[in-house]
């Protein structure tokens, strides 16, 4: 047996076996892993501070403390509510995750239309694609991710990822993956985690995203428009620990004849999400690092 091999069945028998547990236990573990990395390894800390302090000026040190310490408990559950897609039943699913708006996708399903959806880091990014159990046949259900190195965990994540029988489309093939599928007659519904910050040597567009100059990343956009898509925003907005609204809205593009109006409309409606529940989203994103995102506010 290759040694890949033998390291993604030591891994995936391992997280089968330890996800048997319910999330109550597995939430035990999450608080130890957020205690060690919060109290004793300060994962990342500089640059969750940093991000903290420069997405709210008016917060107190005191305040943003209390959200830094909720963050790394919402990170660890994260890992552990991810996890337990290796193990998890279609009914708990159903019960911890409410839906709302879906008939927004179904709709344009059922008109022929493929769909694109934008979300960010926030809430359980990785149980968004449990909504594909209430989608109306007749579209190929999709996400893209970037291929992790380690071949191993990257057969664990797919494994996880397609727990409810959405294709997984690696970064590089997007475009071709989703003109295939129109060149064969169908339609897609597609997800984009759109908060990432471009690469260095791609920061072309720029906007106003938590009161700080930011860069960002259009290929959603460019890719749906091309494709005639319609564009919706996903919120999966934390209710209570382990249950979440996952939620679809239509997306309104901005009118003021600027590029990229879906994107930004997007990303507005992100932030409104993060501001109403803050530790939420993905802070230990080194997510502002070029000059002009720290010019001084007027």
């Amino acid at each position: 047996m290759k040694r890949d091999e033998l390291k993604y069945r030591l891994i995936w028998g391992g997280l089968r076996a330890l996800t048997r547990l319910p999330l109550g236990a597995l939430y035990l573990l999450s608080d130890f892993a957020a205690f060690i990395l919060g109290r004793l390894l300060h994962y990342r800390a500089k640059v969750i501070r940093g991000n903290l302090r420069l997405a709210f000026p008016e917060k107190s040190d005191m305040e943003l403390r209390r959200i830094e310490k909720a963050y790394y408990r919402h990170l660890c559950d994260v890992f552990v509510e991810a996890a337990k897609l290796a193990n998890v039943s279609d009914s708990e699913m159903e019960r911890r995750v409410k839906i709302e708006g879906i008939e927004l996708v179904n709709e344009a399903i059922d008109r022929g239309k493929s769909v694109v959806l934008l979300l960010g880091h926030f809430g359980n990014w990785e149980w968004v694609t449990a909504a594909a159990r209430e989608m109306h046949p007749g579209a190929v259900m999709c996400e893209i991710y970037h291929p992790l190195s380690d071949t191993a965990m990257d057969r664990v994540m797919l494994g996880l990822r397609s727990r409810f029988g959405t294709e997984n489309i690696p970064m590089a093939r997007t475009v071709r993956r989703l003109m295939e599928i129109g060149r064969e007659g169908g339609h897609f519904v597609c997800g984009f985690i759109s908060d990432q910050r471009p690469f260095t040597d791609d920061l072309k567009h720029w906007t106003d995203f938590l009161g700080v100059d930011t860069p960002y990343v259009n290929g959603g956009e460019i890719i749906g428009a091309k494709l005639g898509a319609e564009f919706l925003y996903v919120e999966m907005m934390p209710l209570k620990r382990g249950y979440y609204a996952l939620r679809f809205k239509k997306l309104e593009p901005a009118q003021d004849g600027e590029e990229n109006p879906y994107t930004r409309a997007y990303l507005h409606e992100l932030e409104r999400s993060i501001r109403q529940s803050p530790p939420d989203w993905l802070w230990s994103h080194n997510r502002w690092v070029d000059e002009r995102s720290f010019r001084k506010r007027e």
